[in-house]
């Protein structure tokens, strides 16, 4: 059994995560490593301003200040009625804000990057984590993980701070159950698609030319910080999600793993606290 765990381990994660240390080594004895890295600094830089604006203008609302300011120094305040009207309107209806969040999301996390990649580094997106050939060989990595993140989704449904955050749609009745909550939820694993290739791919793939397989440690810091505002256990388990995560990014070179793992355990969660509240089943 030993011996099986320690093949299935050299398989999977140590012989990949050693070609990928030995690339990087390569590269910052080349003479092009040894130069000023802009490429890292250009990944790194547009992550944080990525991360800032969807921090303060991940909600309609939240635009309004700037909108106004902007009319403002133009000198058409006048010319901004409509627009701040709507926005503002939108950011008291739930459905409208959420769609807001996680469109804004996507667009930071998934667009931005991604023209960063075809228009600046002049690559393509397949080496960034979004191609999927020969990802179906590492069923039993992707297995390991559903299987272990099952059990603690459906736990974790049951205390109640995560019954105060889930599902962010918020519902009272069966009947709010409805096609708005399906849109919501569809657009939520959407925004999934975006996270993931932001932190899985685009800083992940986009620094392990410069720092190796710790280019996996460098992305869960701010992946861990965007749960600040979630339960402290989703804090700190987002710290192993991260790492395992990224460290499967980083051998399979694809996303898309990670991607489907996260939806289910988003989805998995929201559709366990609605049972338990008796909304759905």
């Amino acid at each position: 059994m030993v011996g099986l765990l320690r093949r299935a381990w050299d398989r999977w994660f140590a012989a990949p995560l050693r070609r990928v240390e030995a690339d990087s080594l390569a590269f910052r004895q080349s003479p092009a490593g040894r130069r000023f890295d802009g490429k890292t600094v250009t990944v790194v830089l547009t992550a944080a301003v990525s991360l800032t604006l969807q921090n303060y203008f991940g909600s309609p609302s939240s635009v309004v200040p700037l909108l106004k300011w902007a009319a403002a120094l133009a000198g058409r305040a006048d010319a901004v009625t409509e627009a701040v009207a709507t926005l503002t309107r939108w950011g008291t209806d739930q459905q409208a804000r959420l769609l807001w969040f996680a469109l804004s999301a996507f667009v930071l996390y998934a667009v931005v990057p991604g023209l960063i990649v075809l228009l600046a580094f002049r690559e393509r997106l397949t080496d960034y984590g979004v191609g999927v050939r020969g990802v179906a060989a590492d069923w039993p990595v992707y297995l390991a993980f559903a299987l272990v993140m099952t059990p603690l989704v459906y736990l974790c449904s049951g205390v109640q701070r995560f019954q105060d955050v889930y599902p962010f749609y918020r519902v009272s009745s069966p009947d709010e159950v409805d096609s708005g909550f399906v849109r919501w939820e569809l657009v939520y694993a959407l925004q999934f698609v975006g996270l993931e290739f932001f932190f899985r791919g685009f800083l992940v793939h986009g620094t392990k030319h410069r720092f190796g397989a710790y280019a996996v440690f460098l992305m869960v810091v701010p992946y861990c910080m965007i749960h600040f505002h979630k339960p402290i256990a989703e804090c700190f388990g987002s710290i192993l999600a991260g790492v395992g995560l990224g460290v499967v990014s980083l051998v399979t070179r694809s996303v898309w793993p990670g991607a489907a793992l996260h939806v289910l355990v988003a989805w998995g969660m929201d559709a366990s606290v609605l049972a338990r509240r008796g909304l759905i089943g």
